[in-house]
């Protein structure tokens, strides 16, 4: 059974840091990216970071450029997303979600999502 399990959300001022781990079981970790996701109340679906656990290669939206950092640690089949700088627009559920590239961090589509994890930036 593929699980994904989110943690590390919470409350935070504006301009402090939060760490988001993605923990992934049930799947093969290297053949995967892994993404993060946004969607605040009456907003869209976003799309925050993704990472290649293949190759490293890391993505992230113009939103979040020079804040947030993806990485992945491939031992523990986990993936950090680093938050500093935050702002209150960054208030939302944060999703994690594995896949192909494509599909997961162009067409927003996974069969694999985590149940989500609150992040509210207070100002």
């Amino acid at each position: 059974e593929v699980q994904l399990v989110e943690s590390g959300g919470g409350l935070v001022q504006a301009g402090g840091s939060l760490r988001l781990s993605c923990k992934a079981d049930g799947i093969t970790f290297d053949d995967y990216d892994i993404a993060w996701f946004r969607q605040a109340p009456g907003k869209e679906r976003e799309g925050v970071s993704c990472i290649s656990n293949s190759d490293g290669s890391r993505y992230h939206g113009d939103s979040v450029k020079g804040r947030f950092t993806i990485s992945s640690d491939n031992a523990k089949n986990t993936v950090y997303l680093q938050m500093n700088s935050l702002k209150p627009e960054d208030t939302a559920v944060y999703y994690c979600a594995a896949g192909g590239h494509f599909r997961l961090w162009v067409l927003y589509e996974s069969d694999y999502w985590g149940q989500g994890t609150q992040v509210t930036v207070s100002s």
